[in-house]
């Protein structure tokens, strides 16, 4: 495991940090077997930097990763997680939160503790309650160690944040498609001139970088000198900028638990040729072209009141650009109008416009206005005509889409 040391406590953390977002599920639920396994797996391959915060997994991540780490595994790693303003009512709360954290976490502090995903809203808000004053006490009482935060706002507040107070450390969203968004190359920069490690995450974007590949985009990688995996490209180019302290992947199959660790041993800063480089910035100018809808299915927008699956519906509609696969698209899409494997329709018809998800979209996507495109594009007679004939085996009788 190759490790990087973050400037203002001398820490040597792994390059790859295991994020908890999205571990592995047994139905609604997450599979306790398999993320336990996984997450002490890596461990004992090296990771040494764990990564929650309470919306993860409708705050079950915590309590998870706190039955992963007895038996030894607490005293081997750094956790972050995180305070999450939206969750967040009134100053006292952030004490309550800490404190249930810790609880959950079967710890007595949190080596790394994140205002959460923070923008000029969310960051006036909790300067509203006191929080820098609320953390400088956690810190002085044992509970945190160091003070950081994570970040989806305009650079502006960026560097704003940035100069507020004495962070040790910065979680920002970063990957070759998102060189220019929030706070981008020019914030990992200025945050490593100031001294703080930076943690990024979405650095496959969700795993839409290491996935299925639009044919323009893969014939790129194929004709390359040296082969690699989708994500081997994804996290080399992440960590060959010497400004990354860690790259949290958000694992959850034992294959790429493994890939990773091995990817991370020898990507090191400036490893990268030009001619490696040029091959990523044409594979993103063809995702930018593709791609419709910049989500990264982080379920922050969730659960919507209305029943809406956003992300899905964002995942169908991307495909469908991408892949070409009109059929295969719109039979997932018939199948949300059904109701799929839940019971439940889950399709962007349902869509209220009520707003509650803008308010949590870390990518600030216009998430009504993009359902309607879904809807237009996705919707109408073709897709009616599917669901007619899929109807007849089917036990709900959902009503006619719009």
């Amino acid at each position: 495991m190759q490790y990087r040391t973050v400037p203002k406590n001398g820490d040597k953390l792994s390059v790859l940090g295991f994020g908890t977002m999205r571990l592995p599920l047994k139905g609604q639920n997450i599979d306790e077997e398999r993320a336990i396994k996984q997450i002490r797996y890596a461990i004992d391959n090296g990771v040494n930097y764990v990564d929650s915060a309470p919306p993860y997994h409708n705050g079950e991540s915590e309590k998870l990763l706190g039955k992963a780490l007895l038996g030894g595994y607490r005293k081997k790693v750094k956790i972050a997680t995180k305070l999450t303003p939206f969750l967040l009512n009134k100053a006292e709360d952030m004490d309550k939160m800490l404190n249930m954290q810790l609880k959950k976490l079967q710890t007595d502090h949190i080596d790394y503790y994140l205002l959460h995903g923070l923008e000029e809203e969310f960051w006036k808000k909790l300067q509203g309650f006191g929080a820098l004053e609320f953390l400088e006490k956690a810190k002085a009482d044992g509970k945190i160690i160091n003070m950081g935060f994570s970040f989806h706002g305009s650079l502006k507040t960026f560097k704003e944040i940035i100069l507020a107070n004495d962070w040790a450390m910065c979680q920002i969203l970063y990957n070759f498609l998102d060189e220019k968004l929030q706070a981008g190359t020019v914030g990992l920069k200025y945050a490593a001139s100031k001294n703080l490690a930076v943690m990024v995450m979405e650095p496959l974007r969700g795993g839409t970088l290491a996935g299925k590949l639009p044919d323009e985009v893969k014939q790129f990688y194929d004709n390359a000198k040296i082969q690699r995996s989708p994500a081997e490209w994804g996290l080399r180019w992440v960590w060959n900028h010497p400004e990354v302290t860690v790259a949290l992947s958000g694992m959850n199959d034992e294959n790429h638990v493994a890939e990773n660790i091995k990817i991370a041993e020898t990507a090191l800063p400036g490893s990268m040729k030009a001619d490696e480089i040029a091959i990523i910035k044409n594979v993103a100018k063809s995702y930018r072209r593709l791609m419709k809808v910049p989500c990264t299915g982080c379920q922050y927008c969730m659960p919507c009141p209305s029943g809406v699956n956003i992300p899905a519906n964002f995942r169908i509609y991307n495909d469908y650009y991408m892949f070409g696969e009109e059929q295969k698209s719109r039979a997932m899409y018939a199948m949300m109008l059904m109701g799929g494997l839940s019971g439940k329709r889950s399709d962007a018809s349902l869509c209220k416009e009520c707003k509650k998800c803008m308010d949590r979209c870390p990518q600030h996507i216009a998430i009504p206005e993009q359902l309607k495109s879904v809807l237009n594009d996705l919707g109408g007679p073709k897709t009616e005509a599917m669901l007619a004939m899929r109807k007849s085996g089917h036990p709900q009788n959902p009503a006619k889409p719009a």
